[in-house]
């Protein structure tokens, strides 16, 4: 597996830093269908561009705190499932873009740490969420963006819908390419 480097601020790198110019596509990893999706899109996208992408992983504070023991217990049981999910994830990111990925692994509120990250890694250029199907909206990190976050976003978002299929994913990318990639300017 990839060779990470963890760094002060909790963020591990795989392969080393992106090559300058390299567009780098951010996928906030959880355990949805609709996280799947935005994961296939910036890998057709990162291949596309000669790009990469990167993962972020955050592992919100238990709420459960009323002993040190069981708490210190469950964070390292919350750093060995991000471990896990981060390792299966830059598989197959390497296998749909031939490029290792980008990992970052945080503690902290989701919405926050997605925040920081972009504000301290200039090599983000775009923020690739999927978004829910259910009756509850798009999802609390997407609502949040939208809603009051907006402002402090410095790249755009791509919010990709989570009830499209992995062929409707591929198919849409391959119409983006024939149809969009021919103007100067538009390179999706």
């Amino acid at each position: 597996m990839a060779e990470e480097d963890e760094s002060p601020s909790g963020q591990a790198a795989a392969a080393g830093p992106p090559a300058e110019k390299e567009r780098v596509f951010l996928v906030v990893v959880d355990e949805s269908k609709e996280m799947q999706n935005a994961l296939r899109f910036a890998c057709r996208r990162a291949r596309n561009t000669q790009g990469r992408v990167a993962l972020l992983y955050v592992i919100e504070p238990a709420e459960f705190q009323h002993w040190l023991g069981v708490e210190r217990v469950m964070q390292d049981e919350a750093r060995q499932q991000a471990e896990q999910t981060l390792q299966a994830l830059a598989a197959k990111v390497q296998a749909e873009t031939g490029k290792l990925p980008i990992l970052h692994v945080r503690e902290g509120r989701r919405r926050d740490e997605l925040l920081a990250i972009i504000e301290e890694d200039p090599s983000i250029s775009l923020l690739v969420l999927g978004m829910a199907t259910g009756r509850e909206g798009p999802g609390p990190l997407v609502t949040y963006l939208v809603s009051q976050a907006g402002s402090q976003m410095r790249v755009p978002v791509t919010l990709v819908p989570g009830q499209l299929t992995p062929e409707e994913i591929d198919e849409m990318r391959r119409l983006t390419r024939e149809g969009l990639h021919r103007e100067p300017g538009l390179e999706l």
